[in-house]
């Protein structure tokens, strides 16, 4: 299906921090441009912030507004994308809550990406909702009076919500029809909670036990390298004190009487 004027005329909120997962900002901002929406992320403070891949330092992304300058009224939707850093620093800013708080109440369609469901948590809107998130928060989203869904992508009115950067791509799916105003057609709602899982999830990408460990080799050229720059410097600090003897020069003895 054609998607290029799905979104035409409409203008999106992307809410980000430091530490954003790269990859659910730049896919589904990709896509909503593709389907002719205008695209701005705000941010806590201007210039750029700091993308990641799970773990690893990713690039620096290009700032619209800062989250001082908006007003919820001007835009058509709210997407939040996740990570481990981002969402924190997100639940912890005043203004970001209120920021939330408002395009809810505008009844403006939010969608909030794994870890950035902590957002909706802290911002008082998770309450007798049906979400999911990354699992890793799952107990933080029951917590608020939430019921939790193991699955890719859960929508709950004006709320779609998904569970990880694995669902990126069922994201992207569902964003463009949500965002456009589609009618919810099918209900996730339930009496209980998936029950959390048995083992941690993997992220798609590079986890940190993948990350390479220096070799003995390198361990041992460092530990050298360590120890010549340790000899260097005392071999400077006693070239200065034979300096500074030599400059002052050394006392005398009493010359022996005859």
């Amino acid at each position: 299906m054609d998607n290029s004027h799905t979104l035409a005329g409409k203008c999106i909120a992307v809410l980000a921090a430091d530490g954003v997962e790269q990859a659910e900002l730049d896919t589904p901002v990709a896509a909503l441009k593709s389907a002719g929406a205008e695209v701005k992320v705000i941010a806590l403070r201007p210039g750029r912030i700091r993308g990641m891949h799970v773990h690893q330092s990713a690039d620096l992304l290009r700032v619209d507004k800062t989250i001082a300058q908006v007003r919820a009224a001007d835009y058509d939707a709210l997407l939040v994308p996740g990570g481990y850093i981002s969402p924190d620093l997100l639940r912890q800013s005043a203004p970001a809550r209120e920021f939330l708080r408002q395009m809810h109440a505008l009844g403006r369609p939010v969608a909030l990406m794994s870890q950035a469901v902590l957002l909706l948590v802290s911002s008082g809107l998770a309450a007798g909702r049906t979400l999911t998130s990354w699992p890793g928060v799952r107990d933080d989203v029951v917590n608020a009076g939430a019921i939790w869904r193991n699955q890719d992508v859960v929508r709950d009115g004006t709320i779609l919500s998904s569970r990880g950067p694995q669902d990126t791509a069922a994201l992207v799916a569902a964003l463009i029809p949500f965002f456009a105003g589609e009618a919810q057609l099918d209900s996730h709602a339930g009496a209980a909670s998936d029950p959390p899982q048995e083992e941690p999830s993997e992220t798609p990408g590079q986890p940190l036990r993948w990350l390479s460990a220096p070799s003995v080799g390198a361990m041992l050229s460092l530990a050298l390298l360590g120890m010549g720059v340790v000899a260097a410097n005392r071999g400077r600090r006693k070239k200065r004190a034979d300096e500074h003897a030599d400059a002052f020069g050394a006392v005398e003895p009493p010359a022996t009487p005859p």
